[in-house]
């Protein structure tokens, strides 16, 4: 399990120090700004659609590590899908990270995102995790 730890550690300091996923899109369809008042963090999410298909999606703003980390992992995560695929993937990590019990088979869906599933143990922290994923759900269901 101590390895497991160890990759997911890697990964969100990977995702937070260098993401490509941090820019702005240009003609993006939807942008939604999400913040965290209790740490200031504060992130605006830009989304291309086709059709029903998250063609493409970035992020710009600031925040701590698990924040932008999370972002970045979650848009890794849903692009490609189709809405209803994405809002059945933002639900489960959010159900996860407020330690709702999912199986396993559910939270294979998260991919990388199962990165995060030990923040569910560090309260100060599930909100940096939650920022990004609330963003999007606003934006889903506008839609």
């Amino acid at each position: 399990m101590d390895d497991l730890t160890d990759v997911y550690n890697e990964l969100i300091m990977e995702h937070s120090m260098n993401s490509y996923n941090k820019k702005r899109l240009e003609n993006a369809d939807f942008s939604e700004i999400g913040h965290n008042p209790n740490c200031g963090d504060e992130i605006t999410l830009e989304i291309k659609m086709n059709g029903d298909i998250i063609e493409d999606m970035a992020f710009t703003g600031h925040g701590c590590a698990i924040s932008q980390a999370s972002t970045s992992i979650m848009i890794d995560t849903l692009k490609g899908k189709t809405i209803k695929d994405a809002q059945e993937i933002v639900k489960t990590f959010i159900e996860m990270i407020k330690r709702e019990t999912l199986g396993e088979e559910e939270l294979e869906k998260l991919e990388d995102a199962i990165a995060f599933k030990n923040v569910s143990n560090m309260p100060a922290r599930v909100k940096c995790a939650l920022l990004a994923w609330h963003t999007i759900e606003a934006i889903l269901n506008k839609s």
